[in-house]
């Protein structure tokens, strides 16, 4: 039997600004994916107000870095293994817009390259694509480098309108992705499964960012900017199994 308890959860209620125990930013201007933007850390791109995290990717002409946007993860602060997520959000609209909800193998900072330390997107949307959202899992055997990742496409009309629950469940033997508890995509552990098959009985670190273009994101419409992003909560329950 698997109960789960509610152990996490940012309702964003609280705090004027991000945690500091719970969040890092990430900056910088060089991102993998090809994408434009240069990720910062000001009030700008990144503030709660009306009890949601905003996040916002911008557009000046004639700056050394004319795009910008926010990038937060938990490393060193808050991991994960097993559980279930459910994060409360509503995407940007503006074409080029490429915000992600995912988690990386902490291993990767201990020099395990991608993708043998694991990726779960538990959701990615493309302005470019505004009618669908997508989840997918990159391992070793399975990625997008060697065409082989598993992945799902989930049609969502108001995407950009609505708040939407985007949710994983997270065990030792399945991952399972839903929709408003819809459920649109299932990874099974399999008896041979090694580290390169199934990288996901270790801790994992939570990323939450808001690319702009890119390989997914496609290409940048600037007068679509600025683009932005809104998280209401995120929850994280616990699984203890009997």
């Amino acid at each position: 039997m698997s109960i789960y308890k509610l152990v996490f959860e940012e309702n964003f209620n609280v705090e004027k600004e991000l945690n500091p125990k719970i969040w890092n930013y990430q900056v910088g201007e060089k991102w993998s994916n090809n994408e434009s933007q240069c990720y910062v850390s000001d009030s700008k791109h990144c503030y709660i107000s009306d009890s949601k995290l905003h996040i916002v990717a911008t557009y000046e002409k004639g700056e050394h870095c004319p795009y910008k946007s926010a990038r937060l993860n938990t490393f060193g602060k808050y991991h994960f293994q097993y559980g279930r997520f459910v994060i409360n959000a509503k995407m940007p609209k503006g074409r080029g817009a490429w915000p992600a909800l995912w988690f990386l193998g902490t291993s990767k900072k201990e020099k395990l390259p991608w993708p043998l330390c694991g990726e779960i997107d538990l959701l990615e949307y493309a302005g470019n694509r505004s009618s669908q959202v997508t989840c997918a899992i990159h391992t070793q055997t399975y990625n997008h480098k060697i065409n082989t990742h598993k992945g799902a496409t989930t049609p969502l009309l108001d995407a950009s309108d609505s708040f939407h629950d985007y949710s994983l469940e997270w065990t030792k033997t399945h991952l399972l992705f839903f929709v408003d508890d819809i459920e649109v995509m299932r990874v099974e552990k399999k008896i041979n499964d090694t580290e390169k098959e199934w990288p996901f009985d270790k801790p994992y670190y939570f990323i939450l960012n808001l690319a702009v273009g890119g390989w997914y994101g496609g290409e940048i419409v600037e007068e679509d900017l600025p683009y932005h992003l809104e998280i209401s909560s995120i929850k994280y329950y616990e699984l203890n199994e009997k």
